[in-house]
């Protein structure tokens, strides 16, 4: 868990940047063991979820939640989820960079249309440029501001985009590319 942070100040940064409000419905993608959902419900978020495909993870933020959390959790791969429902705010902090096929990172984009409601947004962290060319044993897509800006294609105005210097808990150094986006039309995708 080489990703773990303690506090998600950069994702809250971001979603104070987009004006994301306690009832927006906010996805987060692979935040299984993080730490982001429990941050929203202390500020008083009520329409949160969480898409992961480990169901450790899913059952640690369970365990972490208690009964009774405004949180539902979606045990499913992005990569073939269908969404129930639209959302307000798609996060995904160090899911995307795993994604080095085409087709697959144009399969997340195609669900992460499926998801968004007219008029929202997304928060997207990879590894940066410099940053590790592999995680997990697995080889990863590492992205300046402007490629992870592209990626999201043209139906998206960035908002900001930024820099993390991420230490793991073991205390390697992980430089992170940050985007918040808003869809440019009510009519996404």
């Amino acid at each position: 868990m080489s990703w773990y942070q303690p506090e998600p100040t950069v994702s809250m940064e971001m979603f104070y940047l987009l004006g994301v409000g306690s009832t927006t419905a906010i996805v987060d993608v692979g935040g299984g063991a993080s730490l982001l959902t429990d941050r929203l419900i202390d500020r008083g978020f009520t329409d949160l979820s969480v898409l992961d495909i480990s169901v450790a993870a899913l059952d640690h933020c369970r365990d972490r939640m208690g009964s009774g959390a405004p949180v539902t959790l979606l045990r499913q791969d992005v990569l073939t989820w269908q969404p129930p429902r639209r959302f307000g705010l798609w996060h995904d902090r160090a899911v995307f960079h795993f994604l080095v096929d085409h087709e697959d990172r144009d399969r997340y984009l195609r669900v992460m249309g499926e998801a968004l409601a007219p008029g929202s947004a997304v928060v997207l962290a990879t590894f940066a440029e410099d940053g590790p060319e592999s995680c997990s044993g697995l080889p990863v897509a590492r992205y300046p501001a402007d490629r992870l800006s592209a990626a999201l294609g043209r139906g998206f105005d960035v908002v900001a985009a930024r820099r993390e210097i991420h230490t793991t808990p073991s205390g390697t150094v992980q430089p992170f590319t940050w985007v918040a986006a808003r869809t440019r039309t009510t009519e996404y995708p």
